[in-house]
């Protein structure tokens, strides 16, 4: 198309009225043309020869059209609108309506075009909205697979279909270092002060690795999910009592455990909260581990000489595990930062850990009653409650426990007695944000709850329950964006039942920890902790160790 027809005044209204720029109609200007050849001239559009040629046609034409406007005798000529414009040199030009006409086969022509433009206008709109649909169609096609764009620390999400498909993990390793500061072994102590050698690992933290994975999809107005998490160790596995957590074999020609921990389902909307079947993270406890700054770091080793598939970190010196564990539990729907959780969970038994610990060093065995009989199952809930204020964010919570232990077997008792017990537990925290700082306070209160795991020795060998009681404070600085520094100091208590007289049962675990974590990438974190762990018993025994560690990890 020639520059010259394209300043033809008609056909630039066509060219305004089909690509609906006149959304508002006004009386035109006799200069508009002209401040129109003069931007475009300002701008480099039109050489110097384009621009006069142009302008001489339009004041040409302009001409027959003024004449035409003082000769009463020729016919009224019918007014076109168009949109005011303003110069290249910042002038406005006002005339009336009728300063500007056209010819009628010249109006005629432009109508005409512009209702093709209006016409194919529609059609590419039609045509955009079918494209756009068949596009989701193909989205949805079982056979089509695309990604999310990807969020740090949120995993992989891939979408087959009305299928997600979310792959997430972490992996870690620590070289550990550990010395004893001495001491008497006690039964149920998390110190090793009293094996007397030094001992070095490469080890996992107090998480092990992990791989997750993630389907979900939404059918019948219901959000569904199935989850399947796997954890690996590092170090060999030696399964016993606690399978892959059982201390490990340092011994040639070994393999990894693994700890299935995670297999569930869970189904539900906003509306009406949401239910989860299968074996995950228990509610009572959940959030002291949550929130533990050692959870990505190692804390207490438990042992240093075998490693386990992972350490204890802050687990038995300031709160009780709380477990992974079969069950059927319903979360209601958030309100107003508000949420409740309940459930009905596999029975644990009591277990006789001072047993295992105090027969390693020879000591008197029979400390804590057992048991296998199990006729209601374990009842677990939460009530949580998170807010903002300003810069404070805060994250509160609540958790209990009940189960009845039954037909308890122990040293001083009947073989025939049937002897049982309701064990109950309930538990307090908040987490507090404000900027750079953070802090956690959590408290736990048990009778027959026991110590370190699940009930572990919360009941005597004559069939009475023991009170324990533990807590941590923690602290946190993000001296700048990637680098956080922490400290905390935990405490659990083991307390005697009435009556009894157990010297060497421990009455209390206790740990102070200080750690420095440097984010380098959002996937990769560098850590560097010291941990120093004590163990007493109700006599005068009492042991000490220190654990220093650094190590790094990869979270995706």
């Amino acid at each position: 198309m020639s520059a010259e027809k394209f300043f033809q005044p008609g056909f630039l209204l066509a060219l305004t009225l089909g690509s609906g720029a006149l959304l508002t109609p006004c009386l035109a200007y006799a200069d508009d043309y002209t401040d129109l050849l003069d931007i475009l001239r300002a701008k480099g559009s039109l050489t110097k020869g384009e621009y006069s040629t142009l302008l001489s046609k339009h004041l040409h034409h302009a001409r027959p059209t003024a004449r035409a406007l003082d000769d009463d005798s020729a016919p009224a000529p019918r007014r076109i609108h168009t949109v005011s414009a303003r110069s290249a040199h910042g002038r406005s030009s006002r005339y009336t309506a009728d300063d500007m006409v056209a010819p009628a086969d010249s109006q005629s022509a432009a109508l005409m075009q512009a209702r093709d433009a209006a016409t194919r206008a529609e059609a590419s709109a039609q045509a955009a909205q079918q494209a756009l649909l068949s596009t989701r169609s193909e989205l949805n096609n079982g056979g089509i697979v695309h990604a999310d764009p990807y969020v740090a620390g949120k995993g992989v999400t891939l979408h087959a279909g009305q299928i997600a498909i979310n792959l997430s993990g972490f992996v870690n390793g620590f070289y550990t270092f550990n010395s004893p500061g001495g001491g008497t072994a006690v039964a149920g102590g998390l110190a090793n002060g009293s094996s007397g050698f030094d001992s070095s690992s490469v080890r996992n933290g107090l998480l092990p690795a992990g791989i997750i994975v993630k389907l979900s999809t939404h059918q019948a107005g219901l959000d569904l999910q199935a989850v399947f998490g796997a954890y690996p160790g590092l170090n060999n596995a030696n399964p016993g009592a606690f399978n892959a957590n059982t201390g490990g074999s340092p011994v040639g020609l070994g393999t990894a455990g693994l700890d299935f921990r995670q297999i569930y389902i869970t189904f539900g909307n906003q509306d009406i909260g949401t239910f989860k079947v299968g074996r995950d993270l228990a509610l009572f406890g959940s959030d002291a581990i949550l929130n533990d700054a050692t959870l990505l770091s190692v804390g207490s080793t438990g042992s240093n000489i075998a490693p386990a598939n992972t350490s204890l970190g802050r687990i038995g010196v300031g709160y009780v595990y709380a477990d992974w564990i079969p069950q059927i539990s319903y979360a209601t729907p958030k309100w107003k930062g508000l949420q409740g959780n309940i459930g009905v969970f596999t029975p644990l038994d009591e277990f006789n850990y001072a047993d295992v610990t105090g027969a390693a060093a020879g000591l008197n065995t029979a400390y804590s009653a057992t048991n296998t009989q199990h006729s209601s199952p374990m009842i677990q809930g939460k009530l949580s409650y998170d807010f903002a204020i300003n810069k404070l964010v805060g994250h509160i919570w609540s958790s209990f426990l009940i189960q009845h232990q039954q037909n308890l077997k122990g040293g001083n008792i009947a073989a025939n007695a049937k002897r049982g017990v309701m064990t109950e537990a309930g538990d307090i925290g908040a987490k507090l944000t404000y900027g750079p700082f953070e802090g956690v306070a959590y408290y736990y209160y048990g009778s027959g709850l026991g110590t370190t795991g699940l009930f572990f020795d919360g009941v005597s060998s004559s069939g009475h329950k023991r009170n324990s009681e533990g807590y941590y404070v923690q602290g946190a600085w993000k001296i700048i964006p990637k680098l956080k520094l922490v400290g905390s100091y935990g405490v659990s208590n083991l307390y005697q039942a009435p009556g009894e007289v157990s010297p060497f049962l421990v009455r209390r675990n206790q740990s102070e920890v200080g750690a420095l974590y440097y984010n380098w990438t959002n996937w990769l974190t560098l850590m560097a902790e010291y941990a120093h762990t004590n163990a007493s018993s109700h006599g005068p025994d009492h042991n000490k160790d220190n654990t220093v560690s650094a190590g790094a990890a990869i979270f995706f």
